[in-house]
């Protein structure tokens, strides 16, 4: 009988990849996943430590399994990524029946240590060094990731892929505990990220995502060659099936503009850009050690518009940092209101033991505060995202049918006829009435209607003859 798996995701893609890699290799050991932890003889969380939100979330998690653990000891329960490399053993003494602790550079012994606590070896933890634990060279080593296996059921989609084209972090931004948890910046071989791409393609992925903590810091040197990002997505560009890259998360020092060009110049590179601000004051910035200034932000934003006018680009600020004044915050509001993004993700400062602004800074804004500026950030890119939107009305984009819509799933229609969504080019969300074959089709579709997270369309269709078909 096959061992039953619940596997919950907390975070960002890189967590969504590392779990469907969990999956692909649990597969391969006779384990089928189930959607329901009651019935599962194993129970995993893929964790995040980036707030305190997603670290309170999972430990809520693991209160709510003691007396399930209790009633059933040979169920294991195990916590892995970003929280566990951080935590570590506090996790064995807040939630003593969990068994396994695992970090994201350790993910590839998942199988033998489950067989191993099935065996009756007891708890495990398996992490990676400290970065002051050793040299650079025996550090990366300890956080070495993998890539071997793949499983499209935990895909977004099965046309839809994550592809890891780098690990770590070598930036230290004062707030930011990933360089802690992912430890320093690797970024892999050409060569293997364009086998797994073509492996992906082969199997009817049409669309990538490549993904880094700094994704356009990307570089290889290899044989005296360096391979940057740029030259990734060219070597990418002609793989058979493929027909659209993306790319996330970067920083704005190394938004080049040689891949600014490749994005214009490719037609397969979708013209959306994700490149975080957190600030719009230069002092909020150095206390954050982001290493660039407002007015670098504000050159690499007209660069961009530049090179590719019709780019759509996103943003991240955070509100509330330690010892940001009204008048620093109200410069963040005049960069986000000036940069025009097509969203932007506005976070409260929550500290993260183990960063440096937690030992250097006190944090000292009012949670009210915080709320409240938190707010009117929304507030006002709510806004430029509906005006922006409206420009789409009348407009024919390309879009990559991903699936039913939100309201389709909830309705649980079996109708062949159903709400549909996807995205365009730059990436934003489009949905539209169509048949469920169209999923996994790019189409053109006409926008009638938008609000400021959604344009709403309908599929262009096309007479030949006496017959007539979407594209």
């Amino acid at each position: 009988m096959a061992k039953q798996l619940y596997i919950e995701t907390v975070g960002c893609q890189m967590n969504m990849l590392d779990s469907e890699l969990v999956v692909a290799s649990l597969r391969h050991q006779g384990y089928e996943l189930v959607d329901n932890p009651q019935q599962a003889d194993t129970i995993l969380f893929n964790t995040c430590s980036v707030r305190q939100h997603a670290e309170d979330k999972i430990y809520s998690a693991l209160g709510r399994l003691k007396h399930a653990k209790k009633h059933n000891p040979h169920k294991i329960i195990g916590v892995l990524g970003c929280m566990a490399q951080k935590d570590q053993k506090l996790i064995f003494e807040r939630a003593p029946y969990v068994d396994l602790i695992v970090g994201p550079g350790q993910l590839h012994q998942i199988p033998q240590l489950l067989n191993e606590i099935a065996a009756g070896s007891g708890p495990r933890m398996e992490v990676s060094l400290d970065r002051t634990a050793g040299s650079r060279e025996l550090v990366e080593r300890s956080f070495e990731s993998y890539d071997p296996l793949r499983d499209e059921q935990m895909r977004p989609s099965p046309y839809q892929a994550f592809v890891r084209i780098m690990i770590g972090c070598d930036k230290f931004c004062t707030y930011c505990i990933v360089p802690k948890v992912r430890g320093p910046e690797q970024s892999r071989p050409a060569s293997h990220i364009v086998a797994e791409v073509r492996k992906l393609a082969a199997e009817g992925c049409r669309e990538i995502t490549l993904l880094g903590q700094t994704v356009n810091s990307y570089r290889h040197t290899a044989d005296g060659h360096t391979t940057r990002l740029s030259d990734l997505l060219a070597l990418l560009h002609d793989v058979p099936g493929l027909e659209r890259i993306k790319f996330v998360t970067n920083y704005p020092k190394d938004m080049t503009p040689d891949l600014l060009q490749a994005v214009r110049d490719l037609p397969r590179c979708s013209h959306y850009l994700h490149v975080p601000a957190q600030s719009g004051s230069n002092a909020v910035l150095r206390r954050m050690k982001r290493g660039y200034s407002v007015e670098d932000y504000r050159e690499m934003l007209a660069q961009i518009r530049e090179t590719i006018p019709d780019a759509a680009v996103t943003s991240d600020f955070i509100v509330g940092f330690c010892g940001e004044t009204e008048e620093e915050f109200a410069a963040s509001v005049e960069l986000l209101r000036e940069g025009r993004f097509k969203n932007s993700f506005i976070f409260k400062y929550s500290p993260r033991t183990g960063t440096k602004s937690d030992e250097l800074y006190a944090d000292d804004v009012p949670e009210e505060t915080k709320r409240r500026r938190n707010q009117e950030l929304l507030e006002l890119q709510t806004a430029i995202s509906e005006e922006d939107n409206q420009a789409f009305l009348g407009r024919e984009v390309r879009i990559l049918v991903e699936g039913l819509s939100k309201s389709a799933r909830k309705l649980e229609a079996e109708t062949d006829l159903v709400q549909l969504t996807g995205r365009t080019n730059c990436d934003r969300i489009t949905v539209f009435e169509g048949n469920r074959r169209l999923i996994g089709q790019f189409l053109p579709v006409t926008i009638y209607d938008a609000n400021a997270f959604t344009l709403f369309g309908t599929v262009v269709t096309r007479h030949v003859g006496p017959e007539v078909y979407a594209l």
